[in-house]
């Protein structure tokens, strides 16, 4: 299957958004704007509308295809990410009670880590159990510019 990437700028450093002919599968950090792939998909030209309506404030949902490569249980717990609301925080734990396994949130905090479609998937709400931000494959700075920016538009209020 061929794949096709789009560079956008954004208020947290250049993204880099990677799909198919149908569907999102990646967005990287850390990238520099390159020249696009010379065919780019309608999924491509949306995904960067969405992220940039997002980064404005005017979204809090995404609503387009994504594919994200994973195993079965990684899959299982960005599903879980996904219905963490804008605004909102869990902790690892509370999405290792969601997937049945209270005793994991250890191997939750690597699968969300090896997220491939951050902002998309969610990973930047998930905290600490103790409401202290940790990891993020962005780096935490990213991170918590992305809950400030959520508790910005967001009537929930403080988030961490």
């Amino acid at each position: 299957m061929t794949s096709y990437f789009k560079t956008m700028e954004s208020p947290i450093g250049i993204l880099k958004l990677i799909s198919d002919e149908r569907a999102l599968q990646a967005v990287l950090f850390d990238t520099v704007k390159l020249n696009d792939s010379a065919k780019l998909p309608p999924i491509l030209h949306l995904a960067q509308k969405q992220l940039e309506e997002y980064f404005l404030g005017y979204r809090q949902q995404f609503d387009f295809t994504i594919d994200p490569e994973g195993t079965n249980f990684q899959h299982l717990v960005w599903e879980k990410v996904l219905t963490v609301n804008f605004g909102s925080t869990k902790s690892y734990f509370d999405i290792a009670r969601a997937v049945g396994s209270e005793n994991s949130s250890r191997a939750i905090g690597l699968a969300n880590g090896r997220n491939p479609i951050p902002i998309i998937i969610p990973c930047h709400r998930i905290i600490g159990k103790n409401g202290k931000m940790t990891g993020y494959a962005g780096g935490l700075e990213r991170k918590k510019w992305l809950l400030l920016h959520e508790q910005k538009y967001s009537a929930n209020g403080r988030l961490f």
